[in-house]
């Protein structure tokens, strides 16, 4: 299962991406000024709002394309992926670090940089990182 050293050696490997520490000392990654990932520890309201449904450990706030694959993800595992009514009308989706392997972790980040990215450093990224 992933741990956030994965998260930060899978974002930062990502062109013009970086860790950002806040106030509160929680990270974020970002591309350029736009944030793709953060840490995002429940808070009370959350834990009101789950209830007994709550999860415990670790949990990834990562930026998806749209309300569609925010849905999408959300119906396929939702033993890894569920969200909160803070984030509602919002295309994210948290993620439970200590449920979601590896490989499945490194393509939600690079979905999440790719949506964030500006087109022509994505783009690079693409022609770069696809099989020709």
């Amino acid at each position: 299962m992933a741990s956030w050293d994965d998260v930060s050696r899978i974002a930062t490997a990502l062109p013009e991406a970086d860790e950002h520490s806040g106030r509160d000392g929680l990270r974020s990654w970002r591309i350029r000024d736009k944030t793709f990932a953060w840490e995002r520890p429940l808070r009370k309201a959350d834990l009101e709002a789950l209830g007994d449904a709550a999860p415990d450990g670790p949990v990834l706030g990562v930026w998806v394309a749209d309300l569609g694959v925010k849905e999408a993800l959300l119906a396929d595992d939702p033993v890894v992926f569920f969200t909160t009514p803070h984030f509602d009308g919002y295309p994210a989706v948290l993620v439970l670090l200590d449920r979601i392997d590896e490989p499945e972790l490194t393509e939600l980040m690079v979905e999440a940089w790719l949506d964030r990215a500006p087109k022509k450093v994505a783009q690079a990224y693409l022609d770069e990182t696809e099989p020709r």
